[in-house]
């Protein structure tokens, strides 16, 4: 999850590696080789003869609006495990206007060869490219590629950059000898400093009234207070060890490039005015049955339509900037 917000939608890895990619170079490619499961036909674009790249990023040069999935994984031991968290970045390179989207992991959705199950199942039936394509069938859109981590990566990050403030809404309690007890919560309310043990607890917290909506919602508050922490001096100056711990936690089908072409595309979106919110909507949720178990069902045209409407105002919003722009010029 948090691997690819790093690499494609964040303006704040983005500025880093414009800052920084002479002296640290070596460093961030050698980060995206290790992750990446992808292979490359060519490898100019890194000059591996050398410690240091000799030439630019590469910029994103395609129209095509990029859509990522993000899977924060529910692995445990050698258990395959179920996708805890399901985000998707959605980036156009023309309008430079971008959406991250959590979905529902509970969605009751069609998971291809698999029939209708919860959206999470499908980790568990196919890895991270049926997920793929599932929550493209459900949200009408292809996704590209995907990032994954687990609980492990994901607490390798926030110790890496030496944890982040959070300002906790209730107290939060909940435990469980299923796995024994390693993933137990209890958070009290107030502003926190948490370790990544402590914020795991704090996006992984469900057992309430609200249950995965508000869930989702700290996922996307943490995220927030995360590309804060990654815009200070201090972390940008520890950029090669951040990297060099999450890097044996993190999986993805993005070439090496491709994620210096993303980081690159990170220069010209405004990570203040990125589109944050739940997917399916409140308002397109339906009641359903699935034998005895009532679960989140989704009006799956109207959800279409929505996301569809989302990146039509994006065209519009970039179309109404530039005329007025030509006016004033």
């Amino acid at each position: 999850m948090l691997k690819k917000w790093l690499w494609g939608t964040s303006l704040t890895l983005a500025l880093a590696i414009a800052g920084v990619i002479v002296y640290y170079g070596y460093s961030i490619v050698h980060f995206a080789n290790s992750i990446s499961t992808a292979s490359e036909t060519s490898t100019s674009d890194t000059n591996q003869n050398t410690d240091t790249p000799t030439t630019p990023v590469p910029k994103w040069e395609g129209k095509e609006r990029v859509n990522i999935l993000l899977l924060g994984g529910d692995t445990r031991g050698e258990d395959a495990g179920r996708s805890d968290s399901v985000m998707v970045a959605s980036i156009d390179p023309v309008s430079k206007k971008a959406h991250l989207f959590s979905v529902l992991r509970d969605t009751y959705v069609d998971i291809p060869g698999h029939g209708k199950s919860r959206l999470n199942a499908a980790f568990s039936y196919g890895g991270a490219e049926l997920t793929k394509q599932t929550v493209g069938d459900l949200l009408g859109i292809p996704i590209q590629h995907y990032v994954y981590t687990d609980f492990i990566g994901f607490m390798a990050l926030v110790d890496a950059v030496d944890g982040i403030d959070i300002d906790v809404e209730k107290d939060m309690y909940y435990t469980s000898k299923a796995d024994k007890n390693m993933y137990d919560i209890d958070l009290k309310k107030g502003l926190q400093h948490m370790d990544g043990k402590t914020a795991l607890q704090y996006v992984r917290f469900r057992h309430d009234a609200t249950s995965d909506f508000t869930r989702t919602e700290r996922q996307r508050i943490f995220m927030t207070e995360l590309a804060k922490k990654m815009q200070s001096t201090t972390s940008l100056f520890k950029i090669p060890e951040i990297l060099e711990a999450v890097a044996p936690y993190i999986e993805t089908d993005l070439s090496p490039t491709q994620m210096l072409k993303l980081a690159s595309l990170g220069f010209d979106i405004n990570v203040n005015e990125i589109d944050k919110q739940q997917i399916p909507p409140n308002k397109l949720l339906t009641n359903e049955l699935a034998g005895s178990a009532q679960v989140l069902g989704v009006n799956k045209p109207k959800l279409q339509s929505y996301i569809q409407n989302l990146f039509e105002e994006d065209a519009k919003s970039s179309e109404d900037e530039s005329t007025k722009a030509q006016d004033l010029n």
